[in-house]
C-alpha cells in the first residue's frame, strides 16, 4: 500500500501595513527632535491580531533617539493592518514595521 503523498505546506501570507485604505497617519515627529534635527530609522516587531489591530510592539533597530522611538512604537500601536493569513485564514502574527523619520 502506498503512503499519501505529504500534505503541501501551509500557505502563509504575512501581514500588512501598507494598504492605501488603512488610512495608517504617519508617526507625529517629535517637536524637540525636529529642533534638534535627529532622524533615524526604526525597525518595530508589532503583533498583528487576526482582527487587524496591534496587540504588542516592541523596538527591534533603534533610531538612536529616544523619542522617534517612542513616536514610532505609539504610531504602530494605532495603525489597522491588514492581518496575516494562513491556508486564508486570519491568524496572529510577528510583523516587522520599519519607519523613517527625515527632516524635510
Amino acid at each position: 500500500m502506498a503512503a499519501a503523498p505529504p500534505a503541501p505546506p501551509p500557505k502563509i501570507e504575512l501581514p500588512s501595513a501598507s494598504a492605501a485604505y488603512l488610512n495608517n497617519p504617519p508617526p507625529a515627529y517629535p517637536a524637540l527632535s525636529r529642533r534638534l534635527g535627529e532622524q533615524g530609522r526604526v525597525v518595530l516587531r508589532v503583533r498583528i491580531e487576526p482582527d487587524g489591530t496591534a496587540s504588542a510592539a516592541e523596538i527591534r533597530t533603534s533610531s538612536g533617539y529616544e523619542r522617534l522611538d517612542k513616536a514610532a512604537l505609539e504610531a504602530v500601536l494605532r495603525w489597522r493592518y491588514v492581518p496575516g493569513k494562513r491556508d486564508g485564514v486570519p491568524e496572529a502574527m510577528w510583523f516587522l514595521v520599519p519607519i523613517q523619520f527625515v527632516l524635510e
